[in-house]
């Protein structure tokens, strides 16, 4: 069946993962030169990185274990809202928001029945 799995909710949490991702990368290089100066408080810039990582891994859970898809849609949802704040990472942030919200609007194909007299 083509709905066994939160495909699309996996496929749209992927990109935006991917994109708070590299998002990160650019905020982690700034954190860098800045940690240099600021006696490494730019190193909390690197959270963006986290967010990217946990999402992308978030999607691939989602995908490899649908009865999951609720608790990572939560997951991706809330880090595609933090990484609203990133402004470099907004992008990927909305995208991810969106993908969080597919999977939660998902729901497992239910069984059918089997036909009356075939047990």
């Amino acid at each position: 069946m083509a709905y066994e799995k939160p495909t699309n909710a996996f496929i749209v949490s992927l990109i935006g993962g991917i994109f708070v991702l590299l998002g990160g990368l650019v905020w982690a290089a700034v954190g860098t030169f800045v940690a240099l100066f600021t006696l490494g408080a730019g190193f909390l810039l690197y959270v963006f990185l986290l967010f990217g990582i946990i999402i992308i891994a978030g999607s691939v859970a989602l995908n490899n274990n649908p009865s999951s898809a609720h608790a990572w849609g939560i997951v991706i949802l809330i880090l595609g809202i933090l990484s609203l704040f990133g402004v470099i990472t907004a992008l990927g942030g909305i995208i991810s928001i969106a993908g969080g919200a597919l999977a939660l609007s998902w729901n497992p194909p239910r069984q059918r029945p089997p036909p009356p007299g075939q047990y």
